[in-house]
């Protein structure tokens, strides 16, 4: 195993790799190992080979999720729709990957909690993979009143957003009315980001965006109920005075 993990080392074979190799290596050897004893005492080999076949297919069936698991570790390091570092969601579960191993995935949420996941789960469920991709498209979904103008708001949004080092310049920031309301309109604010870098700057470009609005007099749409008060109640005919 030293010497393996030491080969492993020395190549460019990607950690989840690594970890699922060592781990699958461990099996082995111990199995080569009670082979080998099993020689040196006398027994034969074919004798291995039917107990081995008899306690692969007892452990086969006890352990029918577990080799779903395997196959789907398999799966996963063949077609790689992620590898350790990725940020990633399955199902609820958004967190970094840490561990890639023989029968599961453990990932790391944002406030710290390690999530294990079988592999088998994983690898048939739809794997949001929001590191893949270099950029990612950072969106604010803004309401103002109806009485303001998009020819009024869009320079200033795009200046504010503009002011972030963290955006790409291609494409450049834009800004486009996403939906006319009852009472508002929604105005959707874009730039692009290295995905690595995307919350840190979601969380900046509101403040901008809210800080700019501020400094040039423009509200945002805030929700207002106007309720009419009638006349006088007068009862009806039959209602006792």
């Amino acid at each position: 195993m030293r010497l393996l993990k030491a080969t492993l080392r020395k190549s460019k074979v990607e950690l989840s790799l690594k970890t699922f190799v060592e781990s699958l290596s461990v099996f082995v050897l111990y199995g080569l190992l009670f082979t080998l004893v099993g020689s040196l005492l006398g027994v034969k080999a074919t004798s291995f080979l039917a107990i081995f076949g008899a306690a692969g297919i007892a452990v086969g069936l006890a352990l029918q999720g577990s080799l779903a698991n395997f196959a789907g570790g398999v799966l996963i390091l063949v077609f790689k729709p992620f590898k350790v570092g990725d940020l990633i969601q399955v199902n609820t579960n958004l967190g970094y990957v840490i561990k890639i191993d023989i029968l599961y995935t453990r990932i790391e949420t944002f406030d710290g909690r390690i999530i294990t996941m079988p592999n088998g789960n994983v690898a048939n469920s739809d794997v949001d993979n929001r590191t893949m991709n270099p950029i990612r498209r950072v969106d604010l979904s803004l309401k103002f009143p109806l009485s303001e103008t998009v020819e009024a708001i869009r320079p200033i949004l795009v200046e504010a957003m503009k002011v972030n080092p963290n955006i790409v310049s291609t494409p450049e920031p834009d800004v486009w009315l996403d939906h006319i309301g009852d009472s508002e309109l929604q105005i959707t604010a874009r730039s692009w980001v290295e995905s690595t870098l995307y919350w840190p700057t979601y969380w900046e470009q509101l403040e901008a965006v809210k800080k700019a609005l501020d400094e040039n007099n423009i509200e945002m749409h805030l929700p207002r109920r106007i309720v009419y008060q009638g006349g006088e109640h007068k009862p009806l005919s039959d209602e006792k005075s």
